[in-house]
């Protein structure tokens, strides 16, 4: 949400006028003697390829967010968003677990659209992180690099292939091109390109950094040709962005499905830990979801 809410500020502060379709709803805590807290933020933005999910970020403890003061707040965010946008363009929620399930909850008792009866939990993750500390040493190679021109006809069918798993949110071959393209020409695509002796090149992985704060870089798709699985392609080409990343960046972050464990174990072994490990002091939030409205009532997006 941050990286974003700057690209939009800088945008505004050269045009001088808000930028269509993007904004933010902050809920705060009047604490007295002058000093506000931020309770949640929630984002209603747009991407290159379409509307972003509704993502909700919480300051509050998540032990504290069943109670009735977190939920009384979430209940606001809702009734707030309700009079700024129509409920079509509300098409999912992506927050801490218990916030998405309030808001969902809410949303549909005040709007009346239910949760997607087919399948309303689209992505159920955890966040984890990687910083200078953690990082674990690895082989590098000239193959691993940052994705240029000619990479694009081969990046988008990995981007194809990765959406194409990723329901609903799956891209036909001109909009995977249009997100391989933005990629490329924004430098947030690596590659680890592949040498077939005789044959040429190919790219066996692809991971993309969309993103970044001053201080924090997020890896936000990771994917591997079929052909050119079980050789560690992820692994080193992940390692090798984190390293890039870190001499710039105090933190790389990604989320992780639960039901995606040889993932996980890909990025344990790149240096990345859980926010809640013993002995981090890096606050953060576990279990993230990402819960769908009824699709046929909605306007679905891409993110």
């Amino acid at each position: 949400m941050f990286p974003h809410a700057e690209k939009c500020r800088e945008i505004e502060a050269r045009v001088h006028s808000l930028t269509p379709g993007q904004f933010w709803i902050v809920c705060m805590t009047n604490q007295g003697g002058g000093h506000i807290f931020v309770d949640f933020v929630l984002s209603c933005t747009e991407g290159p390829l379409g509307s972003y999910p509704i993502f909700i970020f919480t300051t509050i403890p998540h032990g504290r967010l069943t109670s009735d003061p977190a939920a009384s707040r979430i209940s606001s965010l809702a009734y707030h968003l309700s009079l700024s946008v129509p409920t079509r363009r509300v098409f999912s929620v992506f927050a801490p677990e218990p916030v998405a399930q309030i808001f969902a909850s809410i949303w549909t008792e005040h709007n009346g659209i239910p949760l997607d009866p087919i399948q309303a939990e689209y992505y159920a993750a955890k966040l984890m992180f990687c910083d200078r500390g953690t990082l674990r040493e690895g082989v590098t190679s000239p193959e691993l690099r940052r994705a240029v021109v000619g990479d694009i006809p081969k990046a988008a069918q990995l981007c194809y292939e990765f959406a194409a798993k990723s329901t609903p949110f799956v891209l036909s071959r001109d909009k995977a091109h249009q997100e391989a393209t933005i990629l490329v020409q924004n430098g947030q695509l690596w590659v680890h390109e592949i040498t077939i002796p005789g044959e040429g090149t190919d790219i066996a992985s692809i991971v993309a950094v969309t993103r970044t704060s001053e201080t924090v870089a997020a890896i936000t798709k990771v994917y591997t040709n079929p052909t050119w699985r079980s050789r560690g392609c992820a692994e080193r080409l992940t390692r090798r962005v984190c390293a890039q990343l870190l001499e710039t960046k105090l933190y790389v972050v990604l989320y992780v499905a639960h039901d995606n464990p040889a993932a996980a174990r890909v990025y344990e072994k790149v240096g990345f830990v859980k926010f809640d490990e013993p002995g981090s002091d890096v606050p953060g939030a576990e279990r993230w979801l990402e819960l769908g409205f009824d699709r046929r009532r909605v306007d679905l997006g891409h993110w």
